[in-house]
């Protein structure tokens, strides 16, 4: 197994932290499902760090507010957030981080706009699943208050992640910050 390096904490750190602040960005939406920066926050951190990093910068904060630390949107926390109505959004932001950070690995954009569409897609459907489930709502409202008002917003945030974090991960890169 490879060892973590001081480098790669310190950015998995920086990075968690990144993720908390812009989930504060929060609009409430009709339905209890804030649109928040967080799902553009969690595939910047896995464009940025890789597949790996990304993902456990993204797990390092779903652990924070499972225990309770005020990570989530609105200054919230707690296992009753995290298995609550938004709750399988929270649960699907590591594999969101996973796949954005897998297809920037293959350094292709179209591997990269793959990843995030990916990520999204996953993102979605836990949320709209667990929505519907602690709601006790059929599919139909689930998708009408956890997918149709976020697309646009989704479409916005997967170009910015991707030629932000794509632009930001290759000046690390040539500085030498990043290997």
């Amino acid at each position: 197994m490879k060892k973590v390096s001081a480098r790669d904490i310190c950015f998995i750190g920086i990075f968690t932290a990144i993720i908390v602040v812009l989930g504060q960005i929060s609009i409430p939406m009709p339905y209890g499902v804030p649109m928040t920066l967080q799902t553009f926050a969690i595939p910047f951190a896995g464009i940025i760090l890789g597949a790996k990093k990304g993902t456990l910068a993204t797990l390092i904060y779903v652990m924070l507010g499972a225990v309770g630390v005020p990570v989530f949107a609105g200054f919230t926390g707690g296992l009753g957030i995290v298995f609550g109505a938004t709750g399988g959004f929270i649960l699907s932001f590591p594999f969101m981080a996973w796949c954005a950070g897998a297809g920037s690995e293959k350094e292709k954009v179209t591997w990269v706009f793959g990843g995030l569409l990916a990520g999204s897609i996953i993102n979605y459907l836990c949320g709209m699943f667990m929505f519907s489930f602690v709601m006790s709502s059929n599919l139909n409202t689930a998708f009408v208050a956890c997918v149709l008002p976020f697309i646009p917003t989704t479409i916005v945030k997967i170009v910015l992640a991707s030629t932000l974090g794509l632009s930001i991960k290759n000046i690390l890169i040539k500085a030498k910050v990043m290997v």
